[in-house]
Order: C-alpha cells, then sequence, then structure tokens
C-alpha cells in the first residue's frame, strides 16, 4: 500500500503534555506527564489495543477517545523501510473521559476500530499511527503499537533468531497517565510511583517513535574539568513536548536500532514480547536462538525460567542489554503489572507470606535472592551507571579488552588492553557487571554473586551505582545518593558506612558460559545497540560472531 509515513511535516506539530510539577521536590524529580487536554477546541485523538501481541489471524481491537469529529488510523509495519499495511480515514471520533487512575486501572475506552492480521503478516513491530485535523490546519499524531508474534506449534525454524522485546521495561517507563514505575501522582499524596500499572492505555510520546536527532541519555563527549552535569533528555524532552523518562526505554530508543541493524545484516528473524515469553513460553520451541537488546530490566520469575529451561535443552541466548534488576509479577493476562520495587518488603501483599518468591524486588535482594548472573551471568546490581550527568562522566564509553582471543574477537584484529566501542558510545546509560578479581592481569569472577563457575569475563569497565557529587558548580544532580544504604541494606542486611563503602562501584562486563546444552553471550550494557547504528567495526563484528555462531548451532 503506497502511503507517506505519518511522522513528517505537518504531522510534527504536536501539543505539550499537560505538566503536573511538585515544587518541593525540585527540578530534577519534577514530574510531568501526558493526558487528554479533553478539550474540543484543541482536538486530539489517543488509541490503545485490547492486548500486546497477536496471531496470523487474530483480530486487533483499537479502544480509544478523541475529541474530534473524525480521525485517521494506520499501521506500518516497522523496519528498514516502513510498510504501510491498512489505513483508515474519515473514523468517527468518539468522546470518553480519562479515568482519574488510568494509569494503574486502565482506560475503559470504547472501541472505535477492529483490523484482522492476515494469515499469512510477517512476524515484527507494527506501529499504529492515529491524528485528526485541527483549524489551524496542523495535526495531532499520536503512536501506539502492537506485535505480530509467531503462529504456534511452527517446526523448527532454521536460520532465524527469536528477537525478544523488552516490553516490560516499556511498560515500567510509560507514565501516560499520570504514573510509571518512577515517578507520578500515585499515593496518598499524590507524589509517589504506582506499583500497579495497566497495559490499556496509550503510551507515552517517545516510547514508540522519536524524530531524528532526540537525544539519548549518555552525553556525546565527557564534559570539562568543574562543569556542572545536564541532563540533555530532560531539557529537550519538556520542551518539545515528549515523554520524560523517553530516553530510558523504548522501542523508539532501542530494540528498533537492532531491529534495522540486523534486517540490513540479512538476518531473519520474529518477534514476541515478554508478555508472550510469560504465558507462551513454548514459542521459544521453534528457534535455536533468541537474541535481547537494549534494556531489559523488568522481568517475571517465569520468564526467567522459561529462558533457563530453554538454555539447559541446548538453546542459545545473545543479550545485547543492560540493567537487569526487577522481578515483576503480571496479572489479568498480561493487563496489570506489578512491581513494589524499594517498597516491596514492606508493601507488596506477598511479602514474607507462602508466595514470597514472587516478591517484586530486586533479583538480588536477600528477600527475593535469585542473582540475574544465574541465568546471564550479570546483575543489575553489581552495575548500574556510566558514562552521563553525574554517573562516571568522563569514563571511556567503551569496554577494556581483556580475552581477545575469545571466539567472539575472531578476525577483529582485537587486542589485550583496546577499548572497545568507545568512538560509538556503547558502554553507557546502565551496564551489568559482576565481583570480580584479578590474577596475573585476567579479570576472573569471585563466583559470590550467582555467576555460573564456567563464566568467562572478556571485557570489563568501571561504573557507579550512585551518582558522585562535588563541590563547585555540579548541583544538578539526577538522582544523587540518596539510595546507597538502602539497596546496601537489601542487597547484605547491613547498611554500615563499611558496607556501603564496600558496594559503592560496580562494572559493567562482556561475559560468556555454557550451562546445561546451551551456550549465553551477554553484553551487558543498554547502548551497545548505538555501535551498531554508529558503524562501530567491533561492535558490529562481535554481534556477526556472535549471532553466526549461535544460528549454526541450530
Amino acid at each position: 500500500m503506497s502511503r507517506a509515513r505519518p511522522e513528517f511535516g505537518a504531522f510534527n506539530q504536536r501539543p505539550r503534555p499537560t505538566s503536573v510539577m511538585h515544587p518541593d521536590q525540585g527540578w530534577h524529580v519534577s514530574h510531568w506527564y501526558e493526558a487528554p487536554r479533553e478539550d474540543p477546541a484543541l482536538p486530539e485523538v489517543y488509541v490503545y489495543t485490547n492486548a500486546m501481541s497477536y496471531a496470523p489471524g487474530e483480530t486487533v481491537v483499537f479502544h480509544g477517545s478523541s475529541t474530534a469529529p473524525r480521525f485517521s488510523l494506520e499501521i506500518w509495519r516497522d523496519g528498514v523501510t516502513p510498510d504501510c499495511v491498512h489505513a483508515r480515514d474519515e473514523l468517527p471520533g468518539t468522546f470518553a473521559p480519562m479515568p482519574q487512575a488510568a494509569y494503574r486501572d486502565g482506560c475503559g475506552w470504547p472501541e472505535v476500530h477492529r483490523w484482522t492480521v492476515p494469515a499469512d503478516a510477517a512476524s515484527g513491530f507494527y506501529r499504529v499511527a492515529a491524528w485528526c485535523e485541527r483549524a489551524d490546519g496542523s495535526r495531532f499524531l499520536q503512536h501506539h503499537f502492537f506485535v505480530v508474534r509467531p503462529a504456534a506449534g511452527q517446526p523448527r525454524r532454521q536460520g532465524r533468531f527469536l528477537f525478544l522485546l523488552s516490553t516490560s521495561t516499556w511498560t515500567a517507563y510509560n507514565d501516560w497517565g499520570g504514573a510509571n514505575s518512577y515517578d507520578g501522582i500515585d499515593g496518598p499524596n499524590g507524589k509517589q510511583f504506582s506499583p500497579t500499572l495497566s497495559t490499556l492505555r496509550p503510551w507515552t510520546r517517545g516510547l514508540v517513535w522519536l524524530p531524528p536527532g532526540a537525544p539519548r541519555l549518555c552525553d556525546p563527549v565527557p564534559r570539562g574539568a568543574g562543569e556542572a552535569p545536564r541532563y540533555p533528555t530532560k531539557e529537550w524532552a519538556y520542551t518539545n513536548g515528549y515523554a520524560q523518562y523517553y530516553a530510558s526505554s523504548g522501542w523508539a530508543q532501542f530494540e528498533r536500532h537492532f531491529a534495522v541493524w540486523a534486517e540490513r545484516e540479512g538476518y531473519a528473524f520474529d518477534t514476541i514480547t515478554q508478555t508472550d515469553l510469560h504465558y507462551r513460553p513454548e514459542l521459544l520451541d521453534a528457534y535455536g536462538t533468541v537474541v535481547i537488546a537494549g534494556h531489559d530490566e523488568y522481568w517475571t520469575r517465569q520468564m526467567r525460567e522459561a529462558i533457563d529451561r530453554y538454555v539447559d535443552g541446548g538453546g542459545r541466548v545473545a543479550r545485547f542489554a543492560g540493567n537487569f534488576m526487577w522481578q515483576i509479577r503480571l496479572e489479568e493476562e498480561g493487563a496489570r503489572q506489578v512491581c513494589y520495587k524499594a517498597r516491596a518488603d514492606t508493601e507488596d501483599p506477598v511479602a514474607g507470606g507462602p508466595d514470597n518468591t514472587y516478591l517484586t524486588g530486586a533479583w538480588e535482594q536477600q528477600s527475593v535472592n535469585w542473582p540475574g548472573a544465574t541465568t546471564f551471568g550479570v546483575n543489575g546490581w553489581r552495575g548500574t551507571y556510566s558514562s552521563w550527568g553525574g554517573f562516571a562522566p568522563r569514563a571511556s564509553r567503551g569496554f577494556t579488552v581483556y580475552r581477545p582471543r575469545h571466539w567472539a574477537f575472531a578476525g577483529l584484529d582485537m587486542h589485550y588492553g583496546d577499548v572497545l566501542g568507545a568512538e560509538a558510545g556503547i558502554f553507557a546509560y546502565e551496564v551489568d557487571g559482576v565481583e570480580y578479581t584479578f590474577r596475573h592481569g585476567l579479570p576472573y569472577p569471585t563466583h559470590e554473586d550467582g555467576v555460573p563457575r564456567n563464566t568467562e569475563i572478556l571485557a570489563l569497565s568501571p561504573a557507579v551505582h550512585d551518582e558522585e557529587m562535588h563541590d563547585g558548580e555540579g548541583f544538578r544532580y539526577y538522582i544523587k545518593d540518596d539510595g546507597a544504604a538502602r539497596r546496601t541494606k537489601a542487597l547484605c542486611g547491613d547498611d554500615s558506612p563499611e558496607a556501603i563503602e564496600r558496594y559503592k562501584y560496580g562494572c559493567g562486563v562482556i561475559v560468556s558460559f555454557t550451562r546445561g546444552k546451551g551456550e549465553v553471550f551477554t553484553a551487558g550494557s543498554c547502548e551497545w545497540i548505538m555501535g551498531l547504528t554508529r558503524n562501530c567495526p567491533y561492535t558490529q563484528g562481535i554481534t556477526r560472531n556472535v549471532l553466526n555462531r549461535f544460528l549454526a548451532a541450530g
């Protein structure tokens, strides 16, 4: 279907999001969020789907609200060349108010359109564009998405990998309607994040689509001596009407980069969501390789169990992602996501009871006690931040190579001590690490944090758990170091100054190990994908080596 893509020209003229500021909190935690204006003088349209993924032949049901009498809707399969697979103009607009706690309970809006996925539809990410005309000639544009997953029960799909989208992390950062897992208008004082989030609501602006040039969290160049930390994504987001967390998660900022690169390279792959992994783990059976890219912070226990079974049975997992941190629960077939995070021990209803196994805290905290390293060879709490704001602001932005003879570096002329991917900034934002020690110039895991015994550390760079604050101009901080005592207490049961000092610093690593009949490769950094987009020959070469080895294994 020939149709111009709806993100250029007049489509970019958008309203700013609703703003709710808490002056007593300071600008670094001030909250704004996107919500309908509900003003007919400024027509708008918002839609969402009744599920996150669909099999071929299933029907996508759109729910929505519009203050415009008519609106248009398009569905595009995204990729190197986005393809419009469905379009409807002149759909009747129906207004429904946004519930006060839509972020928690969903919108409950009426059905506004249906589309049946063709039986031969390709698996992938399908971007939805909904818009309406305004009297001044501009258009209000909103983006949503759904995934077409592969059909269940297929025979082995040789030569294809399964691309797992980190949709639970996207949900955690989606604050449309007032709250997410970080900030919001929840709680008795209207200033808390919400431990329960609904997927039956729109996605906040920036998680599905971004204009070219939208800044990333990591600084493009190290800041100068004495300069205050800056956070360009916050400034850009507030100025241009995007979500304050757009840079932290989402298809547009992370997975799309990998998908476009892999498609250009000629790799064949199908796509599923984390909700699919939770409720339909049998989808793994048709694939010898699973790939994860970007920022995959939130997982359910069932998701991890499915991956562990898959690897033990001979599956290969290539994880080019960072920040493996929180256990969550999914409810109502995935329509509700639950994560109490640091409040879990005191507020999560399962705390201390027979279902404490599903406590929604960090994987490494004592009350959960299932380190992420047992699945992926790395832990979120042994790594965390680097190369942005006040977080190791002048770090190398690359991984220092220690085992250049490993198969992942084959043909790349890598040497001991080389810094991998610094020009592309691949070691940045949030990274995953291990406890390690050096022997004869090489790093080895100490195995005190759940790292499998045969794990090799291929490359490593330092990271910090908190934002180091210094005297001088640098007073504009993002999170400061307020969580150090709380995190250390959860990790080891001790929040003494000595314990805090012990767990103050972390690292990010590239690791490789085998388990059961399968194999895992982890490059523990959210920004690995920038090495692909920015044409770093080493990042691209390693990614090819991993994919080719794993795909060849069947």
